[in-house]
């Protein structure tokens, strides 16, 4: 087994960032049954809550096995899951992550996401000692491009039609942040 790996509870005045628990099942369907939100993801909407309960299950069982790191994103007032961000093909010798989020439509546009990755990024360069966070985003995604840029992410490259999503063939735009060029204001 893997050594152990700190996914310590991150807080800011507005979110709570912890750790799955299986009665965020019905939150997580709410947001990976949005046609919204998955419009730009490498799978189709789910249909079934039975899918976020299988999910649930997964993501417990990848914490412990210490696959990858998801939080859920919760609000900071009544603890109810708003979206999630995984830490994942983490190469702790390489000093180097990937990153994905989503939140749900109704808390989008208020800088919340921004302000979740903000606190997940801090963890993985000054907790974990990480030195290089990258994500995988489709270009056609301007929101998310212009979020991680925000961030100090530079788009470094461009895979073509790497996804194919009920027919639908879709690009990746690769970023990379460095820990030197996070932009985390004070």
């Amino acid at each position: 087994m893997p050594p152990h790996l700190p996914q310590p509870e991150l807080c800011s005045p507005r979110l709570r960032l912890r750790e799955v628990r299986a009665d965020d099942a019905p939150a997580l369907f709410a947001i990976h049954s949005d046609r919204r939100v998955m419009r730009y993801w490498s799978y189709p909407a789910w249909t079934e809550l039975a899918q976020a309960e299988r999910k649930v299950a997964d993501i417990q069982r990848q914490r412990r096995e210490q696959e990858m790191l998801v939080w859920a994103i919760a609000d900071a007032h009544d603890d109810r899951l708003i979206g999630t961000s995984a830490v994942f093909a983490m190469q702790r010798g390489q000093g180097r992550a990937e990153i994905g989020y989503s939140l749900h439509p109704d808390w989008q546009g208020r800088g919340l996401a921004s302000e979740a990755l903000r606190l997940i990024l801090r963890h993985l360069f000054d907790g974990l000692g990480l030195r290089r966070i990258e994500a995988d985003i489709d270009p056609r995604n301007q929101a998310s491009c212009r979020l991680v840029e925000r961030l100090g992410f530079v788009r470094e490259g461009v895979l073509r039609e790497r996804w194919d999503v009920n027919g639908e063939l879709a690009d990746s735009a690769l970023y990379g942040l460095l820990r030197r060029d996070f932009i985390d204001p004070p």
